[in-house]
C-alpha cells in the first residue's frame, strides 16, 4: 500500500507543484495588480487516464452595475409591469421592453429588492427605481448560451450597450462568476469516498439520477463552491444540445461521456481578492482556478500511513484539471447566437409528431395519409367547441395564444398599431355557431 501511494505521489507531484504555482501567483500578482500565470500539466501523466479537456472557460456570469434608472424608462417599466399582471393574457402579451435587437419580456413581479425584471436569451436584467440608496441600478446575469458564443468581454460590451439606453450606469462590477472545464476520462467518478476530498468546505454531497451516479457538489451555498457531475446526462433535462455541437469540434468522439468541472466565485471571495471590476476579475482566470483547485478543494489519494490529510498526494485526474492553461484558447465557440429564447423547432417537431400518433392510436389509424383529414376535422371542432364556451372567435384565440408565447420567446413584438375588431367577428361567430 505504501509502495503505491508513493508511486501515486510522484506521478501527480509536477501537475500539483503547476497548480501550487499558480496559487502563489494569485496572491503575488494582485498584490501586483497583474495577470497570474499558469503552467501546463504534465500530459503523460494525463494521456495515462484517458484525459482530454475539451472546453473551457465561463459558464455563468452575474454583474451589477451602479448607475441610475433613466425616469422615463422608470415610467414605462411601472405601466408595463401592470400590463403584466393584467388578468386578459392579450393585454399580458404586450408587456414587452425593445432595445435594440432585444424585445424583453418584463415579468410581472419583480426580484427581491428589484421591482423590474426583463428577460430574454441572452440576459435577465433586474432594475432598481432611481434613487435607490445603495443599490446598483442593474443586476445581470448572461446567459450560459450567449458565454458559449461569445467571449464575457463581448456579451459585457452588448449588455453595457443595452443598459446605456436606459439610464447612467459605471463600469460593471462582478457578483458571481462561474468557471469551468468539459472533459473526457477513463476514471470512474464514484471510484473514491467523501474522505478524498480535502476542502475548506463543511459540506459534501454525491448525487445519483435514475439509477446512475451524476456528481458531486462541495460547499453549497458558501462563498465558493464546487460541482464535478456527469454534463451529458444533464442536458438531457437542461436541454442545451447546442454544447454537443462545439464538443464534436473539439474532438468529442460523440460516445463517451462528458463530466464538467465547475467553481462558482461569489462576490464575498472576489472582493477579499481584490476583483471586484470585472474587467480585473477576467485577468486573474488562471490564478482563480489555481486556487479553487489547490488551496480551497483538492481531490487525493487517501494514505492509512498518514493521519495529517493536507500532505495526501492528489488524485492524478485532479492534477490535470488543475493544470487548465487559462491563458490559451479555451475551445470553440459558436458560430451563432439569437437572443430568442424559443424552444428549438426540433424539440417541438418532435412533440406534435407524438401528439399526432397519439391521436392515430386512439382513433385506430396507423397510416399518416389516412388519418391527415380526420386529424384537421377533430382539431377544427375542438377549437370551436372551445371558441363557443369562451365566447371569442377562434382567430382571436389563436392570435392570443401566439402572442402570449412570442411574449416569453421574445420572438415578436406586440405592440400592434392596428387591433381586429375582434369583438363584433365574436358576435357574429356565436350567431352563427347558433344557428342565429
Amino acid at each position: 500500500m505504501e509502495s503505491q501511494v508513493t508511486q501515486n505521489k510522484t506521478q501527480s507531484d509536477d501537475a500539483c507543484r503547476a497548480a501550487r504555482a499558480g496559487a502563489a501567483d494569485l496572491r503575488e500578482e494582485l498584490d501586483k495588480d497583474a495577470a497570474p500565470s499558469n503552467t501546463a500539466s504534465n500530459n503523460s501523466n494525463c494521456e495515462q487516464i484517458g484525459f482530454i479537456p475539451l472546453r473551457w472557460g465561463v459558464d455563468s456570469l452575474y454583474l451589477s452595475y451602479p448607475g441610475m434608472l433613466a425616469d422615463s424608462v422608470t415610467r414605462k417599466l411601472e405601466t408595463l409591469k401592470k400590463t403584466a399582471q393584467s388578468e386578459h393574457e392579450s393585454e399580458q402579451a404586450k408587456a414587452q421592453y425593445v432595445v435594440d435587437e432585444h424585445v424583453f419580456e418584463v415579468k410581472d413581479k419583480g426580484s427581491g429588492i428589484f421591482p423590474f425584471v426583463l428577460r430574454d436569451n441572452a440576459f435577465r436584467i433586474a432594475l432598481a427605481r432611481p434613487k435607490s440608496g445603495s443599490l446598483p441600478m442593474a443586476y445581470v446575469q448572461i446567459s450560459s448560451s450567449m458565454l458559449s458564443a461569445f467571449s464575457p468581454q463581448r456579451a459585457e460590451a452588448t449588455l453595457s450597450d443595452v443598459l446605456l439606453k436606459m439610464g447612467d450606469v459605471e463600469p460593471a462590477r462582478t457578483s458571481r462568476i462561474d468557471l469551468y472545464v468539459d472533459f473526457v476520462g477513463d476514471v470512474d467518478m464514484e471510484s473514491w469516498s467523501r474522505h478524498a476530498w480535502v476542502t475548506r468546505a463543511h459540506n459534501i454531497q454525491s448525487y445519483s439520477c435514475l439509477g446512475q451516479f451524476s456528481g458531486w457538489s462541495i460547499g453549497m451555498g458558501g462563498v465558493m463552491a464546487a460541482r464535478l457531475y456527469d454534463k451529458t446526462l444533464e442536458i438531457q433535462t437542461s436541454g442545451k444540445e447546442y454544447l454537443k455541437e462545439l464538443w464534436l469540434k473539439a474532438g468529442w468522439d460523440g460516445v463517451r461521456p462528458i463530466w464538467r468541472l465547475e467553481f462558482e466565485f461569489k462576490r464575498e471571495l472576489l472582493t477579499q481578492k481584490g476583483l471586484s471590476g470585472l474587467h480585473q476579475t477576467l485577468r486573474h482566470l488562471g490564478g482563480l482556478w489555481a486556487y479553487a483547485t489547490d488551496e480551497w478543494l483538492r481531490l487525493t489519494l487517501p494514505s492509512d500511513q498518514d493521519s495529517t490529510r493536507s500532505r495526501w498526494p492528489v488524485h492524478p485526474l485532479w492534477a490535470c484539471l488543475a493544470s487548465i492553461d487559462w491563458g490559451g484558447d479555451g475551445g470553440p465557440l459558436l458560430d451563432r447566437f439569437s437572443s430568442i429564447s424559443a424552444p428549438s423547432e426540433k424539440h417541438v417537431l418532435s412533440r406534435l409528431l407524438s401528439s399526432i400518433t397519439t391521436l392515430m392510436a386512439l382513433n385506430g389509424q396507423v397510416r399518416l395519409d389516412d388519418a391527415w383529414e380526420g386529424l384537421r376535422l377533430r382539431l377544427d371542432n375542438h377549437l370551436h367547441t372551445l371558441c363557443m364556451w369562451e365566447g371569442i372567435h377562434p382567430d382571436q384565440h389563436i392570435e392570443e395564444k401566439v402572442r402570449i408565447k412570442a411574449r416569453r420567446f421574445n420572438s415578436i413584438l406586440n405592440q400592434v398599431e392596428e387591433t381586429p375588431d375582434y369583438e363584433e367577428e365574436a358576435r357574429q361567430y356565436l350567431r352563427q355557431s347558433r344557428g342565429g
